[in-house]
């Protein structure tokens, strides 16, 4: 049996930062963890429609900041912030302390492994075919930048009467190298024969070796490479070796 890991989870604390920055004694702990999740799953809830792949939870003790990423900060705001206000008297009554939220707009919303999923899922249940909508979701993303992409989708695929396994990729993928950016995303699709699974996986280059990555930028902290137009890190060496530009049979000296 393959043994599976959670992308983002294997990378926490190498180059992913912590979705949830607080620290509690051992009483208060569940308490706060429940509430985050009770923050996270209202907002996606409530704002569903608003492209919203992370949601980052910072408490200190006398408030909470929640910071919202979304691709759409217009359906999120409301006309003249209305809904933010609601949204804000909400989180309070959650958490029963003054909180503060911070909505970051996502530029590359092609380079988000969760709203790539979303958009296949929708693909998927508005009866596009699933081939068409994993090659068409691949081929925008590609497009925006992206180092490479794979797709996996699960389910009744097509309606056939067993469920099965369709898998697509394009580019490099490497799931087991800590230092490469690789978002993971799923979503589901509810159709006329059941619910199909999608999982995306986006790699965007190699973070520098004690460096992190900062969602407050449009590639999550990862700079572009002129020379390849691909997505690297913010600095380090060539990928040919560690001489950089020595041929493979150069001299060492």
């Amino acid at each position: 049996m393959g043994q599976k890991v959670h992308p983002t989870g294997y990378r926490i604390a190498v180059i992913e930062p912590w979705r949830s920055r607080w620290y509690a004694n051992k009483k208060d702990y569940p308490r706060l963890l429940a509430e985050d999740q009770k923050i996270r799953r209202y907002i996606r809830k409530e704002f569903k429609a608003a492209g919203i792949p992370r949601i980052e939870i910072e408490r200190t003790s006398e408030a909470v900041n929640v910071i919202v990423h979304t691709a759409r900060p217009g359906v999120l705001v409301g006309r003249k912030g209305v809904r933010v206000d609601a949204l804000k008297k909400e989180l309070q009554r959650i958490t029963q302390m003054t909180c503060h939220l911070t909505v970051r707009e996502i530029k590359r919303p092609e380079l988000e492994a969760t709203l790539v999923a979303e958009m296949i899922a929708e693909a998927l249940e508005k009866r596009m075919a699933f081939r068409r909508a994993m090659k068409k979701a691949i081929q925008t993303t590609v497009q925006a930048g992206a180092k490479g992409i794979k797709v996996e989708m699960n389910g009744r695929l097509g309606g056939a009467e067993m469920a099965r396994t369709a898998k697509e990729r394009e580019g490099r993928v490497p799931l087991s190298t800590l230092r490469s950016y690789v978002d993971y995303g799923t979503a589901l699709a509810k159709t006329t024969y059941g619910v199909i699974g999608v999982k995306v996986w986006i790699y965007k280059g190699d973070v520098d070796v004690g460096k992190k990555l900062d969602y407050r930028f449009p590639l999550g902290g990862v700079a572009r490479d002129e020379r390849n137009d691909g997505l690297v890190g913010t600095g380090g060496g060539d990928r040919r070796g560690r001489g950089g530009d020595r041929s493979r049979g150069a001299k060492r000296e």
